[in-house]
């Protein structure tokens, strides 16, 4: 009964020794050494093998190395192994930097102030208080939940969407297509953490963007194909938005000739706003191990129908 790993093969390594000081009975094997197929029980992956039922036909657990599962095409993942995202604090930590980083900067005028340098310009901006810049955060999740708990401690006003009702102490909850866009209506720096289904794809369009005030900025850390990027650039081309700062893009990388690239109200960052970390990853998944084991429901075990 063993346990594989298939991703990034320096975090490989290192989830190798962890697993040896802390989990020495089960045995650990790195993708594509992986022994015999028939004894692998748990896998851990960022992107599966190709039809896993024959690659692994005993396999009893998949679990995602990442917060997201929108990589896994679940259709050809046997319908009985439970799907497993990444839940640990090393990528909520990571999210929660990010995106108070991202508002900091638009509210504080630090982009205006980066261009200024450049052109050796001296000029002071005024300086606004975080109760006037409203933060509105799509997607209620760990992260979106994490993300506006810290928030609200500097005093930004603070809302978030999701297609299900949720409340959260201190911030304005708004929820399915009724109270979207009064959400967007009162939104200043619009952040994205919404997970990528069938009903998100594109959803970041001219439609959706356009009904956040004039001069609002976006901070995009879902998905890449979440956002219309020829849609945004008009946006900020005709002066509706602000700024946008993204993390993801549709390809990652962009090529080269992209007019993202060069925007000069656009930052773009190479998918890096959070990450695992192997040693609460692993601690993580150990504890997940024993909940299987023991036939109680797993942390972060996603539901097929909604897809998340």
């Amino acid at each position: 009964m063993s346990f594989v790993y298939k991703a990034d093969p320096s975090r490989g390594a290192m989830w190798a020794k962890l697993f040896a000081q802390h989990a020495p009975d089960i045995p650990f094997k790195l993708w594509p050494d992986i022994g015999d197929p028939a004894q692998v029980r748990y896998l851990a992956a960022w992107q599966p093998p190709d039809d896993p039922a024959r690659a692994l036909p005993n396999l009893e657990v998949l679990f995602s190395t990442g917060a997201g599962i929108d990589q896994f095409d679940l259709s050809s993942i046997p319908g009985h192994v439970p799907i497993v995202r990444m839940i640990e604090p090393g990528i909520v930590e990571g999210m929660i930097e990010y995106v108070t980083h991202g508002v900091l900067t638009i509210h504080r005028d630090f982009l205006d102030y980066a261009s200024q340098q450049q052109a050796a310009k001296w000029h002071e901006l005024t300086v606004r208080p975080a109760a006037s810049c409203r933060v509105g955060v799509l997607g209620l999740g760990m992260l979106g939940k994490a993300v506006l708990e810290r928030l609200r401690l500097f005093g930004y006003p603070c809302a978030g969407w999701s297609r299900s009702e949720h409340s959260i102490e201190g911030v304005d909850c708004y929820a399915g297509e009724q109270g979207l866009d009064a959400f967007l209506a009162r939104t200043d720096v619009l952040v994205c953490l919404l997970p990528l289904t069938p009903a998100t794809r594109q959803m970041l369009d001219a439609r959706l963007l356009g009904k956040l005030p004039r001069g609002a900025s976006l901070i995009q850390t879902g998905r890449g194909p979440h956002l219309v990027q020829a849609d945004l650039l008009r946006l900020l081309d005709e002066g509706h938005l602000r700024y946008a700062l993204l993390d993801v893009t549709t390809p990652e990388p962009l090529p080269s000739d992209h007019p993202l690239w060069t925007h000069p109200r656009v930052r773009i960052t190479p998918h890096i706003a959070s990450a695992t970390r192997p040693e609460t990853a692993v601690e993580s998944v150990l504890e997940n191990l024993r909940r299987h084991r023991q036939g109680l429901p797993m942390i972060g075990e996603i539901d097929r129908g909604r897809g998340y």
